[in-house]
């Protein structure tokens, strides 16, 4: 493997592509899902239960383990790998979402970007430069570069000046760097929901040959049409040699929506916020385990799920846990929606090798099975 990540297409079924990425902490099998630690965890689950769910590579969050407990400690404490006992490839979010999520909170110039911590009420200034810094004394495997995410709708001129931005920030993110060998830097394409400047931004970063490329500003707020719109327009133009990343995505019929457009690699915290909620992904639809239809349903969560939860658990006692406010509720429903989304990439990954071989319709014929999933979930439930 040359540099820290090696991307190896296998397959391909017209856009989607099979794929294996080499990470220097394991190999991940694309496409693949991310479950999101922003604060060093998944939520409510261990690194066992990880493991147990088939997750290759988890994501955590730049901003938030600078913030607490400090990059400088975790990296005194032996990094991000020992800190949280994970052994597998771990990606970064370079903070530049908070740039979007935090907007009440910060200050953007063309330095970085100053925000004050809603923990501790201090302002501190994030640039290219210490993200890098801190991504790389975490000692992670993908470090992203910082870029600035703009909400949605914005016009096309103030688009093309954070882009143009962002690709100052990725230069410096790149001239930042230290541990090359070992961290590697994806950038990230901005250009809101204009063809245009999404055109001239990959083009821009193209160029840089970086370690992968990730698909930023969508899932800020634009309709759904528009987020796979510009996925389908975006992903076809990334180097066909290096992973595609789209970035906060999503429900599992985005997913693919996006494989089908030739994206590798996804994360969202929709599976273990939803599950906090009380909402399942299941092969029968939603299921929204609260509601009373389930209060004597002696079934499992998912008759089609070996998972822990709906191995051993009814129905009637998953929603007698969460009407009782008991932590097992939250933890178990996290632990099958993880599951659940491992395996619908498992699954993925073989129709498109199907797909590829011996059957042309294997692709289509689950993208009709995952629709089906959201209409269920758009159905009301009493």
């Amino acid at each position: 493997m040359s540099g820290p990540a090696h991307f190896e297409l296998l397959a391909t079924a017209e856009k989607a592509r099979r794929g294996r990425l080499t990470l220097p902490h394991g190999v991940v099998d694309t496409p693949a899902f991310m479950p999101v630690g922003t604060q060093g965890t998944v939520k409510s689950l261990t690194p066992v239960d990880l493991r147990d769910a088939g997750v290759q590579m988890v994501l955590s969050n730049t901003y938030h383990l600078w913030v607490r407990p400090g990059h400088e400690r975790i990296g005194a404490l032996g990094g991000l790998h020992r800190f949280m006992d994970w052994d597998g490839p771990i990606l970064t979010d370079s903070g530049g979402y908070q740039v979007f999520s935090l907007k009440d909170m910060n200050k953007v110039t063309e330095e970085g970007v100053k925000f004050r911590s809603p923990f501790d009420g201090q302002w501190r200034m994030l640039t290219p430069e210490k993200a890098v810094e801190i991504q790389e004394t975490l000692g992670v495997d993908v470090a992203m570069a910082f870029d600035e995410c703009l909400e949605w709708p914005a016009t096309p001129e103030r688009t093309l000046a954070s882009m143009n931005r962002t690709t100052r920030w990725l230069k410096r993110c790149m001239a930042a760097r230290r541990k090359p060998d070992t961290t590697a830097l994806f950038g990230i394409v901005q250009g809101g929901t204009h063809e245009a400047l999404r055109t001239q931004h990959v083009g821009e970063l193209a160029e840089l040959d970086l370690d992968g490329y990730a698909i930023g500003g969508l899932s800020v707020g634009e309709p759904r049409e528009e987020l796979v719109r510009f996925t389908e327009f975006t992903a076809p133009l990334l180097p066909a040699n290096k992973v595609r990343y789209l970035m906060g995505v999503g429900y599992p019929w985005d997913i693919i929506d996006a494989v089908l457009a030739g994206v590798d690699l996804f994360d969202c915290v929709i599976p273990t916020r939803s599950a906090r909620f009380g909402m399942a992904f299941t092969s029968v639809g939603k299921v929204t385990i609260k509601h009373t239809r389930y209060r004597d349903d002696a079934g499992p969560l998912d008759p089609n799920c070996a998972c822990y939860a709906c191995a051993r658990f009814s129905r009637a006692y998953l929603r007698h846990l969460f009407t009782s406010s008991e932590i097992l509720a939250p933890r178990l429903l996290s632990l099958h929606n993880v599951t659940f989304y491992q395996a619908l990439l498992t699954t993925i990954r073989a129709a498109i090798v199907t797909a590829a071989s011996t059957d042309p319709q294997a692709l289509t014929a689950l993208r009709r099975e995952v629709n089906s999933w959201q209409r269920s979930a758009d159905a009301p439930e009493t």
